[in-house]
Formats: C-alpha cells, structure tokens, sequence
C-alpha cells in the first residue's frame, strides 16, 4: 500500500498556522517604526521604500549586516527575548552611522528550531524598538522554522539594514590628520561581542547567570543581556554641526581590530586609558578568567562604544552635542604621525 503524505509538512516538524500567528502578532510591533518612504506593508514577497533622491545632491546607499552572536545563550537561559532585537538592529545601524549615512529600513531574520508565536513576537519587538532608537523602519523580514537542525527552543537572529547619505559628507577617514582630537562615547556594557569568552570565563549557566554582583548592583545575567546602545541619533546630531573626520565602533577585536579601521597609513592613534569610561563589568571579567589586559582590549569594548575624530579647536562642540544627545562623551586621546595603529597608555 502506498503511504500518505498528507499533512506532511506539519509532520516533518514545520507549523504553518504559527508562522500565520507570528506575523499577526507582530503587525503591532512593526508598525511602530514606520516613517516617511515606507510603502504597504508586511507579508508581501519584498519590502519597499522610496528612497528620498531629492533631498541629496549626490546619494550614496550604505548598508551593512550583522547577527547577535552567542550573546543569545542569555537570552535563552533567561527566557528572555524582548532586548535581543534592539542588539541585532544596534550591530547593523550603528555600523552604517559610522560611515555618516542615515539607516532609512531594516530586515530581519530568525532561523527557529520551532515556531513559537509569543516569543516570536517578543523577538520582533525588540527589532521594532531598536528601529525606533535608530529612526528607520522595519519592512520585512523572515521567519524560518528548521525543525532538526537546531533544538525546539533555540534560534539565530541577524539583520540587515540599507541607509543613505551624501556623498561629500560620507565619513571616509580622508580628513583625518595628526592633532585630530579623539573622543570616547560610552557604551552600556559588553553590548554584543567577546561572549563566546564571556561565557567560558563565567561557566555560564541557569545557575550563575543568577549571582548577584556587588560591584554590578545587579545579577550577572541582568548586567550581560543589557542591549547594545544605539548610537545613530547623537552621531547624526553630531555631523550636522561638526566634521567628523573619522569613527570606529568598538566591536569584535576590540581597540587593536577597530580603531585602525579609521586610520590612514601615516596616522597612530594614541588613547589614554584612564580618560575612557568605566565599566565594573570588564573589571570583573578580567579578574575572574585571569585575562591581561591587552587581550581584554583585544576583545571587548571596554566601556567605550565608539571612538570619533574631529578636528582639536571642535572637541569641546563635539563632547557638548553628544552629551546633550544623552551620551557620555569625553577626549580620550589624539591623532600623531606614525606607523598605522592604536597605542594604549
């Protein structure tokens, strides 16, 4: 006898009916972060924007992709999924900021062991907020459900995100120069890197992820799944009243990987550690896995989100913007001739 494939799907392990009711559930949540060039909406096979031509001279589209890395274990040992977003939306749109273009749409991905509908929706909800931080719109995104290949509770998120910018004001490292004033913006803690370290050096578990810290005034778990500041805002503040000359966001590497991202051959950056913001939260994960401390600002931000160069006679203007824009900012080194890197002292 021949044997029957109906509801064949539903038996290998893929629930459509979910996938309806997560897209129901997160109309809601997407619908926050629309502004103007947004056109229709979710559940068709493309999302679409009109992108602004005529309020550039010389457009240039930017974009940039990332994914939330293993900083997802907390969230799931935490069940805790409604932050997560705002990290995934962060690792894109700041990258693109960086580069002094506007983050106009974003689209996400969650690959999913098993569709649940709620914690999809607090997923996604985490996405449209980090939309709204960064002022562009959701438009799209999928939901994949992988039955077999990852267990039922888990899943990988990344994102995607396309800004604009003019071509002439596009921050591209040609200005920068030795004397060049370099400030430090705080960050809000690991945000969304070196964790896969993190998690070794803490034996991260439901057990530990529980321990209160002192020196954190909060457990370690409440301190790790703190979400990645999004930056866009105060850096396009910033670039309306000064040049900036060049920026780097302080993710994976750390200062030795992303500082001499926005050097030229002939320019050293030279920082002042004792200047840069304060986190207890380096403090204690140098001290408990025994790390050295270039091997800490080899991984980790260090407090210190993003570092920008502008020119020295506009660092006080600089500091007064970002500072006004709810940032902690501060000068924490220079620019000098040089062989091509960053020096700690």
């Amino acid at each position: 006898m021949q044997k029957s494939y109906s509801d064949s799907y539903a038996a290998a392990g893929v629930d459509v009916t979910a996938g309806y009711e997560s897209v129901e559930l997160i109309k809601s949540h997407v619908k926050r972060t629309s502004i103007p060039g947004v056109i229709g909406g979710i559940g068709g096979f493309g999302g679409m924007f009109e992108l602004p031509w005529s309020d550039y001279k010389n457009p240039v589209l930017v974009s940039g992709t990332d994914g939330v890395g293993t900083k997802l274990k907390l969230a799931f040992l935490m069940d805790k999924h409604d932050t997560i977003g705002i990290d995934c939306v962060a690792m894109c749109v700041n990258d693109v900021a960086c580069s002094g273009a506007k983050p106009l749409f974003f689209l996400d991905y969650i690959a999913c062991g098993k569709n649940y509908p709620q914690k999809i929706e607090q997923i996604v909800k985490g996405v449209a907020e980090g939309c709204v931080q960064s002022g562009c719109a959701l438009v799209g995104g999928e939901t994949a459900e992988h039955p077999g290949l990852m267990p039922n509770e888990e899943y990988d998120l990344a994102g995607f995100t396309v800004g604009i910018g003019e071509k002439d004001k596009l921050v591209s490292g040609e200005h920068l120069k030795a004397g060049d004033a370099l400030i430090g913006v705080a960050s809000s803690g690991v945000h969304s890197n070196g964790f896969s370290l993190v998690r070794k050096v803490f034996n991260i578990s439901g057990d530990t992820i529980g321990v209160h810290y002192d020196e954190l005034g909060k457990t370690l778990g409440e301190e790790l799944i703190t979400p990645t500041r999004v930056y866009v805002k105060p850096l396009l503040t910033l670039m309306e009243s000064v040049r900036v000359n060049a920026i780097s966001h302080i993710t994976g590497g750390g200062f030795y990987e992303n500082v001499p991202r926005m050097l030229n051959s002939d320019t050293l950056a030279v920082i002042e550690k004792d200047k840069c913001h304060h986190k207890p939260i380096f403090d204690l994960i140098q001290k408990v896995g025994g790390i050295s401390e270039h091997d800490m600002y080899n991984t980790f931000n260090m407090g210190t989100g993003l570092v920008i160069a502008v020119d020295s006679d506009k660092a006080d203007e600089a500091v007064r913007i970002l500072t006004s824009c709810g940032e902690q900012a501060a000068v924490i080194g220079e620019i000098k001739s040089g062989e091509k890197g960053v020096e700690l002292v």
